[in-house]
């Protein structure tokens, strides 16, 4: 597969001297020369002017080495080097030492690659930040076994989220959920079976690809193409912040990026773990996060961080006398029933059976006639459905 051109940003040996009078920046850092955070417009430019790397802030004085869509605006990023161990805005650098290591250093190394020779003299690739991607996959970038997309934490916030796009053991993509205590499959849905998503676990070479004219195709058969499909428009395929996988085009006379394919089956209110324990997602009319009645929010910051009930609900199941359930009409919270699921019983019967249970922290009843009780070890995934309303003709 030929490399893009883009690679060749990275390849620092080579020297593009025709590029250097027509864009700003520079095509190449030779060896001992740096890029220093202080100087914003000390940045390497590829080839054709496609990306643009050097030092993007992230906080108040905090920066990582990244690179970014230049056209786009607010520099879209693409990928970061040290995206979880940012630098300080004063005194940091990037070195390309004699050795052949590229050093991200303030008062200590940050971060750095080994044996840095990104192109040696017979033109071949070393290393390349398409074997490291972050949370965007780019045209001819392969996604392999060894790569995993992950999101970033919330929107504006680049360290490392939850969610993650990669290939499992058995040979699927699956949109992932990583939190710090658990982790689960969002998408496709287990409730079907893979065939029944149209994949393939059987072919275990585990690669897939979007190519130049916006179609991606995968090893397990997961295959879309972009709705403006056609070589021509710059594209990215990115796990945004949400957990939701989206391919987007860049329109270059504004520097906007236009949605161009999205799962169809993904409900952005069923990405697990959005709002954190006891959270529960609505739609106002944009997926929104809420508390139940009574419960605070954790972190305003953060919802993934969820809700606190206005007690301390481990002393009170001591006395089930002094328990008592909130009812939340037409919210479930998706996952993690007790192994006491039951058809065929009353609401007081499921009511008693969670009474029964002192792990048992809230109980769903499905109102169909049939009276089935899924009693919930966890409260999370919350999640409210809209209500289809009838209109006049």
């Amino acid at each position: 597969m030929e490399v893009p051109k883009f690679l060749l940003l990275l390849l620092f040996a080579a020297t593009f001297a025709q590029s250097q009078e027509r864009l700003q920046g520079m095509p190449s850092l030779r060896k001992g020369n740096s890029l220093k955070v202080e100087e914003e417009t000390n940045v390497l430019v590829s080839p054709d002017g496609t990306f643009s790397s050097g030092f993007y802030k992230v906080g108040a004085n905090a920066s990582c080495y990244s690179i970014w869509f230049t056209n786009s605006a607010n520099k879209t990023i693409v990928w970061m080097a040290n995206r979880d161990k940012p630098v300080s805005k004063r005194g940091s650098k990037l070195t390309l030492h004699g050795s052949g290591n590229l050093v991200l250093t303030f008062d200590r190394c940050t971060w750095y690659t080994r044996n840095l020779v990104l192109r040696n003299q017979a033109k071949r690739v070393i290393w390349q930040s398409f074997d490291s991607p972050t949370d965007t996959l780019l045209p001819t970038q392969p996604l392999t076994k060894n790569t995993t997309l992950v999101s970033m934490r919330s929107q504006g916030t680049y360290l490392s989220g939850f969610y993650n796009f990669k290939f499992d053991d058995n040979n699927v993509l699956f949109l992932i959920y990583n939190g710090p205590q658990l982790s689960s499959v969002y998408w496709p849905r287990i409730i079907p079976s893979v065939f029944e998503s149209g994949r393939n676990p059987y072919n275990s070479s585990r690669v897939a690809i979007l190519d130049v004219a916006g179609q991606f195709i995968s090893s397990d058969n997961m295959q879309f193409n972009a709705s403006d499909y056609g070589v021509g428009p710059k594209r990215r395929l990115t796990v945004d912040y949400d957990g939701i996988l989206r391919l987007y085009s860049l329109h270059e006379s504004t520097g906007l990026w236009k949605l161009s394919w999205l799962p169809d089956s993904v409900d952005a209110c069923r990405v697990q773990g959005l709002c954190g324990e006891y959270g529960i997602c609505t739609y106002k009319p944009q997926p929104t996060c809420t508390c139940p009645s009574g419960f605070s929010l954790n972190d305003p910051s953060d919802w993934s961080k969820g809700c606190s009930p206005p007690f301390n609900l481990t002393q009170l199941t001591q006395d089930t006398s002094k328990l008592d359930f909130l009812e939340l009409p037409y919210t479930d919270y998706y996952g993690y029933d007790m192994a006491t699921y039951t058809r065929g019983i009353s609401f007081e019967a499921c009511r008693n059976s969670c009474l029964m249970h002192s792990s048992c922290l809230g109980f769903g009843y499905a109102l169909d006639g049939i009276g089935e009780c899924y009693p919930k070890s966890l409260l999370l995934n919350g999640y409210r459905f809209r209500m289809l309303r009838a209109s006049s003709m």
